[in-house]
């Protein structure tokens, strides 16, 4: 019975398996559930930002913001957002491979690529493909915070601002539903016209603001906190997608391993069959010829 009790120490492998992948969906549901009411509860604030600096660019038309004017820089920025961790399905190799196909765009029109790294699997996939990494920020957790996120960020805003670089782009994973999750690269930066559009409604209201200090310092403030504010979205949907994608790609293992246990079980009893059916042949076999 040297092959049922190989198959028994399978078995056993397998059942320790399904009780850390059980464990790991469980975690991550919880994880989940935060993860969605967080990302719920930022949208408002830079939906908010991004109406008041439309009036506020709306009622000071002399003045733009270095983040709308276009430059012919030949660098371009690149904000790749994915997880520390791996085990969540294929959520990472989907946003990396619109990612691979947006460096190839560029570098074939001769553009030099700056990069900021938002989690570990990014980092080590930009590292690998050569591409120069100007910040990083890895080890966020299981919660987004701003600080962490402002440093990086702001390597390329201010480069963008000095001209230095001519776009800046942004990919991470758009959280849809439990099931569904996106893959969306966007332009950041220049801000477009169309994404600073003043809400339907205040245009007829006729906004009015008293400033302090003067306009110009509280627009390039609120730009600022604005581009940040749609960074923090991008991570917090992409934890809260990291979450989701983990969950079902535990339950599909959990499930997947209940499914090769129940084939080991069916091979094992019929091995142990094979072998009492051999022995009790054997022994009539003894007790004929006797």
């Amino acid at each position: 019975m040297a092959a049922g009790k190989e198959i028994r120490g399978k078995i056993k492998s397998v059942e320790n398996t399904k009780k850390i992948t059980k464990a790991m969906e469980m975690v991550a549901a919880s994880k989940m559930r935060k993860a969605q009411e967080r990302m719920r509860a930022a949208r408002p604030y830079s939906e908010k930002i991004r109406i008041i600096a439309a009036n506020l660019g709306k009622s000071n038309p002399e003045y733009m913001h270095p983040y709308m004017r276009v430059n012919d820089a030949k660098a371009t920025g690149l904000i790749v957002v994915t997880t520390d961790k791996g085990l969540c399905g294929g959520m990472n190799t989907n946003v990396l491979r619109i990612v691979t196909a947006k460096l190839r765009e560029l570098q074939s029109g001769g553009k030099e690529i700056k990069a900021v790294a938002i989690g570990n699997k990014g980092l080590g996939f930009l590292s690998r493909v050569g591409a120069k990494v100007t910040a990083q920020a890895t080890q966020l957790g299981d919660t987004p915070h701003l600080e962490k996120l402002i440093g990086p960020v702001k390597v390329l805003l201010d480069a963008y601002a000095q001209g230095q670089v001519s776009e800046v782009y942004l990919a991470y994973t758009r959280f849809i539903n439990t099931m569904k999750q996106e893959p969306v690269l966007e332009r950041l930066l220049p801000l477009s016209a169309e994404r600073m559009q003043a809400d339907p409604g205040s245009a007829q209201q006729g906004w009015d603001y008293i400033y302090e200090p003067e306009a110009q310092a509280v627009i390039d403030d609120l730009m600022l906190r604005y581009i940040e504010a749609l960074v923090y979205q991008a991570v917090a949907e992409n934890m809260a997608s990291e979450q989701s994608a983990r969950m079902v790609a535990m339950k599909s293992a959990t499930d997947n391993a209940g499914s090769v246990i129940a084939e080991l079980k069916l091979i094992y009893n019929k091995t142990r069959q094979a072998a009492i059916t051999k022995e009790l042949s054997e022994i009539v076999a003894g007790a004929a010829a006797v």
